[in-house]
């Protein structure tokens, strides 16, 4: 049986020479899939080639018949990635990208952590997460109104945005654009976000991490981003107003600059 790997893409650079050019990975949340970063690979390919990939079950990736586990995604990315690059996960990707990282930290030069914790949600000394019991209930609903629940769901990502109505309505166009994910894929992002803890992770990672947030995020609240700076071993967190849990595609523009005045700060990438 040939082996299934997940749908990926790779952009050459605009800005710079091939041979000039660094690797960015774009890893996506739960539910959805690539084009989600579309506003963004512009801005990110004048000087980086860009790989995007579709989480396996979801958008045009393939299922394998594996657990669905936060280590199984992590090895399904570093087996499509380049042999070095900066990884960017948004949400669920921003768990994988950690993992990622802890896994072969020779192979990431740089984590971007996008609305997303090193634990979902709260538990003793956490409690600036999402409670356990919502996600819960969102587990119960998906178990008998799957697409439903999935749209309610986007529809938590956009609450709070100055561009609220417009956030939805573009992430429910995504979200259809491919198909729906697979029930499997889903119902295991789930118990990954509600089981992952990575704080341990986190102290131990040897290359930079910018973690960014939401303002107005209501899965994972701004109000976490002290407890996760405090984490860090290098680098930082940035936090871009009037946004939620999609601050790429509420502010593409302002989103952008700060993920490169981080890779500038850390002397990662060229002044632009």
């Amino acid at each position: 049986m040939p082996k299934l790997i997940p749908y990926h893409n790779t952009y050459k650079a605009t800005g710079v020479e091939d041979a000039e050019a660094q690797d960015v990975v774009l890893i996506h949340g739960w539910g959805l899939h690539a084009i989600v970063f579309d506003d963004i690979v512009p801005a990110l390919l004048e000087r980086f080639r860009v790989t995007v990939v579709d989480l396996p079950g979801m958008g045009q990736s393939p299922l394998p018949a594996a657990d669905y586990t936060l280590d199984f995604l992590a090895d399904q990315m570093l087996e499509i990635m380049p042999e070095k690059a900066h990884v960017l996960g948004w949400s669920l990707g921003g768990l994988v990208a950690l993992a990622m990282a802890d896994k072969a930290p020779q192979r990431v030069q740089s984590v971007v952590t996008v609305a997303a914790s090193p634990r979902f949600t709260s538990t003793e000394g956490w409690d600036t997460a999402m409670k356990p019991e919502i996600l819960g209930k969102f587990a119960e609903m998906f178990a008998e109104d799957q697409e439903g629940t999935l749209v309610r769901f986007l529809a938590l990502n956009c609450k709070g945005s100055a561009a609220m109505r417009a956030d939805t309505a573009r992430l429910k166009e995504i979200l259809y654009f491919c198909g729906l994910p697979a029930p499997k894929a889903l119902r295991g992002g789930l118990d990954i976000l509600r089981d992952a803890d990575m704080r341990a992770v986190l102290p131990t990672l040897p290359m930079p991490v910018l973690m960014v947030f939401g303002e107005n995020d209501h899965i994972v609240p701004a109000a976490a981003m002290a407890a996760c700076e405090a984490l860090i071993n290098t680098g930082r967190t940035a936090l871009i107003e009037q946004v939620a849990h999609v601050p790429f595609l509420s502010a593409p523009d302002t989103f952008t600059q700060a993920i490169y005045d981080f890779w500038r700060e850390y002397a990662l990438t060229s002044d632009v």
